[in-house]
């Protein structure tokens, strides 16, 4: 699976990064959370990601099980990433594919995950 470095965000520009995330094998989730958004992500270690700017323009909302950190601008009020633990315990990142910029979502397949029964 080929991994490129991607630099994405949100819709103000405050919070910018960069990933090395493959766009094969992304999902669209159907939890309440990612279904409402309409998110497809990217799932990368955390060490494959690299926050460039707005760390402190960022809150985080909690749902669930409290689990996953749902990060968002809060000038914008878009999500551009996640973060959790894989299935390991390893830090993940799941980066909204749809936050980066050198990309035409419209090409993605994303595979069905069914989050709701999580």
């Amino acid at each position: 699976m080929e991994t490129l470095k991607h630099v994405g965000g949100c819709h103000c520009g405050k919070v910018t990064y960069e990933a090395d995330v493959p766009l094969e094998g992304c999902i669209a989730c159907n939890c309440s959370h990612c279904e409402i958004k309409g998110l497809i992500l990217g799932m990368v270690p955390a060490s494959q990601f690299k926050l460039l700017s707005g760390e402190d323009n960022l809150t985080t909302y909690h749902f669930n099980k409290h689990v996953i950190d749902h990060p968002f601008c809060i000038d914008c009020g878009v999500q551009s990433f996640g973060r959790g633990k894989g299935p390991d315990g390893s830090e993940m990142v799941a980066v909204n594919l749809r936050c980066l910029k050198d990309i035409d979502v419209s090409t993605l397949k994303p595979m069905s995950y069914d989050g709701r029964k999580l």
